[in-house]
């Protein structure tokens, strides 16, 4: 039978949210209705826990091993290599708590940067009071890191080095194959948040010579509460002891009843993900680049962030003078019947902070103008159309709120 994934036949609702041009998808993205209509049956036919023996259960454990496969495809694992968590956070929390308790013997510094997602800073800071030393390296005005200072920085009790993939607000792409390289070199691990990398830009986990990686699905339209961690097994095995006991789920690490439905979502987004990744830049790029060059004509605007080494699918712009709370309450409140237009300020998981983004501060803009600037991030179902009036009604808020302000 057909499963149905339209909003009404679901809920037995209709939705009431007004139209919305919806330019955030760096915070989260909807979830494809392929990967709705894949985890439908293991909610209310297929239900069983995959840790059963019978019949059902051996279902739902196929179901699982798949998705699993699925993953490990999409990054160059191996599926004994893929550990299932709540999301990005959890696989952070136990990568990074777990290299340090099972390499500590080894060293106690762990190296960093100051622009990484609060995940891992706060990790870090937490891993301080537990008598580890961390270390967070500064980035340049466009980003990226220092490669020298990098070098300089570990050291011979470095255990775990802790670079991002793509950096959440401005989209500045670390060169991690030849920081893992010098991680190596000196004997420590490297870790990477591939949150915002993995499903979007091609990411293998030998090439990029990546020990531990974490993943989110809900950031390539799969469902929210589940993610990955890679963790090496190949070549140099990493051992890391478990965070949550009870069961002996996920080979040790992560004990608990398997989320089925979130696993098949994931394991399916990762499947699209890669089938359509090339098409999906191609489209989103212009769509960027096109919203990017027709805000840059604003007087007084700029782009945070390397021009050239950053994903394509989000731009951070500052407009000076404008208030970027102002902004945003302006969008997505429009006095007309125009479309809601949804843009951050910075990441989600901080969004509710009246503090300026540690991103940006971090490269080098002042607190002012760091509340001036704006993250557009774009998806596979943002539309032209959508970026045209999206491009006129910016320009419009922008003008009043700075001639409000004279």
């Amino acid at each position: 039978m057909e499963i149905q994934t339209n909003y009404s036949i679901v809920t037995g609702t209709e939705p009431s949210f007004p139209e919305v041009i919806y330019l955030d998808n760096n915070a989260t993205t909807p979830v494809d209705p392929r990967v709705l209509k894949t985890m439908l049956p293991y909610f209310s036919e297929n239900f069983a826990n995959a840790a059963s023996t019978h019949r059902f259960g051996l279902a739902a454990h196929e179901a699982v091993k798949k998705a699993r496969q699925q993953v490990a495809d999409l990054i160059g694992a191996d599926t004994h290599e893929i550990i299932f968590t709540s999301g990005a956070t959890e696989a952070i929390n136990l990568a990074i708590k777990g290299v340090a308790e099972a390499y500590s013997h080894k060293g106690t510094h762990i190296l960093t940067v100051s622009t990484e997602h609060s995940a891992v800073l706060d990790t870090c800071r937490y891993m301080e009071t537990k008598g580890f030393e961390v270390t967070y390296l500064p980035v340049q005005p466009d980003g990226l890191l220092d490669f020298e200072l990098v070098k300089a920085s570990i050291r011979p009790d470095t255990i775990l080095v802790s670079v991002m993939h793509v950096n959440n607000e401005t989209g500045v792409i670390q060169p991690i194959q030849e920081i893992a390289y010098l991680a190596h070199e000196k004997g420590a691990l490297f870790m990477s948040d591939c949150t915002q990398s993995v499903g979007k830009i091609p990411v293998n986990v030998d090439n990029l010579g990546i020990d531990l990686l974490c993943c989110s699905a809900h950031k390539i339209y799969g469902p929210k509460g589940i993610g990955a961690l890679f963790v090496r097994q190949r070549k140099n095995r990493i051992k890391i002891p478990a965070l949550i006991h009870g069961g002996g789920h996920e080979r040790g690490l992560r004990s608990g009843t398997l989320n089925v439905p979130g696993i098949v979502g994931l394991g399916k987004a990762c499947e699209l993900a890669q089938l359509e990744m090339a098409e999906n830049e191609k489209k989103i790029r212009e769509m960027r680049d096109y919203l990017e060059t027709e805000l840059l004509k604003i007087e007084g605007t700029w782009i945070n962030g390397h021009r050239e080494k950053r994903l394509y699918n989000v731009t951070n712009i500052g407009f000076e003078g404008v208030d970027s709370e102002a902004l945003i309450m302006g969008l997505s409140n429009p006095e007309d019947d125009s479309p809601i237009i949804t843009v951050s300020n910075g990441s989600a998981c901080t969004a509710a902070s009246i503090e300026p983004s540690h991103v940006l501060i971090g490269m080098k803009l002042t607190e002012y103008r760091a509340f001036n600037c704006i993250r557009f991030s774009f998806g596979k179902n943002s539309k032209q159309n959508e970026i045209n009036l999206s491009s006129k009604k910016i320009k419009e808020k922008t003008i009043g709120l700075r001639n409000f302000n004279q």
